[in-house]
């Protein structure tokens, strides 16, 4: 036994000598076989016990057998207590769900506190096993039917390589006792009921079952390697933008473009999309429905928790989803600062004054009525964009700019104190508001930067401010 976990540890490179690892230790047979494994083999270990009080006398039972035998072993023993189900009501979350994000919390917080490299669960075949049929049950991609994998982040799982029934033999032989959890044997969740019921009925069907279900996800395991460089390079292919560079990004900050055109011409476009999508908090079923309108009129979207999807121009944009920008009062000449660090200053000049910069506004200022109001412009809003006559929708004149959705929501707009837009920021002035040799004073408006792709390039190619404009 000793000889196989060791092997393990080091085919997955999950334990070094010199490490520090905190043992997750609940009393029962897993973590305490874990524990004294860990133990015999020489590594530095302490323990965590977890108290949920969700079993009364049985959780106050576990949490004394653990101390006793932390005492013997001579291991350093950390515990936490929990109003579980508090938290649960407080979160709106499953008991389950509550106990394991306050578990793994702990254990995290605690690794730090002891500049621990990892926090070692005694995870075992039979977990791999009921988790590969949860997934399967529930509907899953090609990694949920890999099983649990031996390291994710810091946490880490040397006994996947063994069964329950090695465990229990060992710790026979050890002479070793431990502690019963007896929600365990209630089949009321989801993996109780397979381990209990559906397991059980498979072995009956075939009594090599357990093995066949392990074969078959380490086969997979190859497979979904393939399978993740292939999506690597076809995702490369197909988007640009923050999505590119996912793995340096935060999940809610990721923002990309996918060409449909060369997504057409993938092995697997509809599995490329959900590659790209499913991180962003895009469900199986939207995913499924956004590939079936990719031939929409531009403007359609969708959205997650985060993001929000557009179909535009054969283009499908991704974006954070933002809360349009509060609108911000301009009683009179002066520097403005907005919410999101936009500087927009106004100054008077004598006379007839007029620059011809995309950031910069030349208005007769015996024509404006202060004060005035910058805000993003509105679905209804008309204008008379400077050199015509008559009034546009400011949303066809920006269609006809070929901006995107996107970029009509950030639009911001200069209203007077009539509520008539005398100056679309970084696109065009009111013509009735325009400078002539009339002009007494002239009123400039000027921002730190503009808000229109289309003064950059036309495609979003060479545009070299993306990020705030674009």
């Amino acid at each position: 036994m000793l000889n196989k976990v060791s092997a393990y540890i080091h085919r997955h490179q999950l334990l070094t000598p010199e490490g520090r690892y905190i043992v997750a230790l609940s009393g029962g047979a897993d973590s305490v076989a874990l524990l004294l494994i860990l133990q015999q083999l020489g590594y530095q270990i302490e323990a965590a016990h977890c108290n949920f009080h969700l079993r009364g006398q049985e959780s106050e039972r576990d949490e004394r057998f653990v101390e006793q035998l932390c005492q013997q072993r001579h291991i350093a023993l950390h515990r936490a207590h929990f109003d579980t189900q508090a938290y649960a009501r407080l979160h709106k979350v499953s008991i389950e769900m509550a106990a394991r994000e306050l578990r793994y919390r702990y254990f995290e917080q605690l690794r730090q506190d002891l500049n621990a490299q990892g926090i070692c669960v005694a995870h075992h075949q039979g977990d791999s096993i009921e988790t590969v049929l949860i997934n399967l049950v529930r509907g899953t991609g090609i990694h949920g039917l890999t099983g649990i994998q031996p390291r994710q982040g810091y946490i880490l799982r040397p006994l996947l390589c063994i069964s329950r029934q090695d465990i229990e033999r060992f710790l026979q032989q050890a002479q070793q006792d431990y502690v019963t959890d007896s929600t365990n044997l209630i089949d009321d969740v989801v993996r109780n009921k397979i381990r209990l019921n559906i397991l059980p009925l498979l072995r009956s069907i075939n009594p090599s079952v357990d093995e066949a279900i392990l074969l078959t996800a380490n086969r997979l395991s190859d497979v979904a390697r393939i399978y993740d460089e292939a999506m690597k390079t076809s995702m490369a292919a197909v988007a640009s933008g923050k999505y590119v560079d996912a793995e340096s990004q935060p999940v809610e900050a990721r923002k990309t473009s996918v060409d449909l055109e060369l997504l057409s011409r993938q092995t697997a476009p509809e599995a490329v999309l959900f590659e790209l999508l499913s991180p962003l908090g895009f469900s199986p079923a939207t995913i499924e429905q956004i590939y079936a309108h990719l031939d929409a009129d531009s403007g359609r979207t969708w959205t997650s928790a985060t993001h929000e999807v557009a179909i535009d121009r054969r283009r499908l944009l991704v974006e954070p989803k933002t809360p349009p920008p509060a609108p911000m009062r301009l009683p009179e000449p002066g520097t403005y600062v907005g919410h999101d660090g936009q500087r927009l200053r106004l100054t008077l000049k004598d006379g007839c004054f007029i620059e011809k910069k995309a950031s910069l506004a030349c208005l007769d200022a015996e024509k404006v009525v202060f004060p005035l109001t910058l805000r993003p412009v509105a679905t209804a809003d008309r204008f008379t964009p400077l050199g015509m006559k008559g009034t546009r929708l400011v949303s066809d004149f920006l269609t006809d700019l070929k901006f995107s959705v996107f970029q009509k929501r950030r639009q911001m707009a200069v209203c007077d104190a009539l509520g008539t837009i005398v100056w679309l920021v970084g696109l065009r002035i009111d013509h009735r508001f325009r400078v002539t040799e009339n002009t007494r004073k002239t009123l400039v408006m000027e921002t730190s930067h503009t808000a229109s792709r289309a003064l950059c390039d036309p495609d979003g190619e060479e545009c070299s401010c993306w990020d705030s404009c674009c």
